[in-house]
């Protein structure tokens, strides 16, 4: 239990700069919505789509494997070296490749009257890529107030850029207050462009705010080294490949499997209505920064299995009721997205949030193939996912549209989650208590399920679906302490 304490208050550190982070950026999407449309915003989604596709595949689960040798190593320094050196290698061949064929690769992106905006995501991403491992030693060392702190400055110093260049910029402009400098750095022609390069600044200032724990890499290569590694982590890019598949392929295959003067405006819609699944999203991720390093940490405890499971089950009771309250507050949440036109997507908004409390399931699940160095199976368990991703996209979205994607990926993540656990039974068998796991998703569900039939316009009700739901839970694992201590 003092193990999973000091996991609590790290995901808490962590969840500093991840949750109050993203949810700052949240609040960008009321602007984006209000001044965008949904075209113009749909760019912006198929773009970062694509960045999420170049970030896993330039850093090719070099994270996950400095975890795993740094703990086996008898010199985490030479892993740490090693890792960086091969990181700063392959992206900086990427940088080149990304800067002399920058047309080429916004012609097939459809914004070939744009080419600038690769250049610039491509910057963005060499900061990301070059900041991956020292935010990874930050992490191992515990250093979680520094690793919240600088991810704040980078969330602080984007959003900034954007209130600055798409709400003071026009305002004094308008206003004719505006100095001699803002008229020199401002286009109002620019429009998202402007998205992109507040990205890029504050991945600068990351990348800079990380130069001292940069400067202190010894720069030695050990090719033996880094060949283990690379052995260890290439299943996991395939993984992470096939990870960002299931995650956001289905932007791009709705751009392109939808009718061409629809396909952006749809893929804005479906992409501003997943925000709202943000609040599921951003406590995973949270769980992961702090959950990894602690998972691999208690590997080599003879109680790791039950551990594991225990923060299974605390996990899913908290992740069903981020479900069931996002769910019964959709009528406010739903005001974040100031164009109503927004709003003809929100029925995707449970399916999604179902298909994300799996993925972080699936993330709990995942561990067995890590600490048991059987990392393939991170592989072929995500390229299947990925294979039904794309299989049901194809096949639904010319029938449902987005609602078809939204489908695609609750069955992708679910199949995932079972196939894992299946594997897991064989290979490193985890105790894990589904009576409660499944107790609780069921009456998350059926919570929700008793709103959508009975519910009043002021709220209380929804109040009221999830104070019950709490109160359950709480007694029943109160019942189960008192069972615990009895024995």
């Amino acid at each position: 239990m003092s193990g999973i304490k000091k996991l609590v208050g790290q995901t808490a550190i962590y969840g500093l700069s991840s949750i109050v982070g993203r949810l700052l950026n949240f609040l960008l999407v009321p602007l984006y919505t209000e001044i965008f449309l949904t075209h113009q915003y749909g760019v912006v989604s198929i773009l970062m789509s694509a960045v999420a596709f170049g970030l896993i595949f330039l850093t090719y689960g070099m994270e996950t494997a400095f975890f795993h040798f740094s703990n086996k190593s008898e010199s985490p320094k030479k892993v740490y070296s090693t890792g960086f050196i091969s990181l700063l290698v392959s992206s900086g061949l990427f940088l080149l490749f990304a800067l002399s064929k920058n047309q080429a690769i916004a012609d097939v992106l459809h914004i070939g009257q744009n080419p600038e905006y690769i250049k610039w995501l491509a910057w963005v991403l060499i900061f990301d890529v070059l900041t991956t491992l020292p935010f990874a030693q930050l992490r191992v060392e515990n250093r979680a107030w520094r690793f919240a702190s600088i991810r704040l400055i980078n969330i602080g110093v984007n959003i900034g850029l954007n209130l600055f260049f798409f709400l003071l910029c026009p305002y004094l402009i308008k206003e004719s207050i505006a100095p001699d400098w803002i008229h020199s750095i401002y286009d109002p022609n620019m429009g998202i462009g402007y998205i992109f390069i507040a990205n890029l600044v504050a991945s600068a200032t990351m990348m800079l705010l990380l130069l001292p724990e940069i400067g202190k890499i010894k720069m030695q290569f050990d090719f033996a080294l880094w060949k283990r590694i690379i052995n260890y982590s290439f299943p996991l890019l395939i993984g992470g490949l096939a990870y960002v598949t299931n995650e956001m392929a289905d932007r791009l295959l709705l751009e392109y499997l939808l009718p061409e003067n629809i396909a952006t405006s749809q893929v804005g819609i479906y992409s501003a209505c997943y925000k709202i699944a943000i609040f599921m999203t951003l406590f995973i991720q949270a769980f992961r920064y702090g959950a990894e390093p602690f998972f691999f940490a208690q590997s080599k405890s003879e109680k790791a299995p039950e551990t594991y499971a225990l923060v299974m089950r605390y996990f899913v009771a908290f992740t069903a009721l981020i479900f069931l309250a996002v769910n019964v507050y959709i009528d406010i949440l739903k005001g974040f997205l100031r164009d109503v036109s927004y709003h003809e997507g929100l029925d995707v908004v449970p399916i999604l949030l179902l298909a994300n409390l799996f993925l972080g399931m699936y993330y709990n699940l995942s561990i067995w193939y890590k600490v048991s160095e059987k990392t393939r199976f991170g592989a072929y368990l995500s390229l299947g996912g990925a294979l039904i991703t794309i299989s049901l996209n194809i096949w639904l979205i010319p029938i449902l549209g987005y609602m078809g994607s939204a489908w695609a990926t609750l069955a992708c993540y679910s199949a995932m989650c079972l196939a894992s656990y299946l594997l897991s039974k064989r290979h490193y068998p985890i105790p894990y208590h589904w009576n409660s796991i499944l107790g609780y998703l069921i009456l998350s569900m059926g919570l929700f399920g008793l709103w959508q039939y009975w519910h009043d316009e002021y709220f209380v009700m929804s109040s009221l679906y999830c104070l019950l739901y709490i109160f359950i839970v709480l007694g029943l694992e109160k019942r189960k302490k008192r069972t615990i201590f009895k024995h």
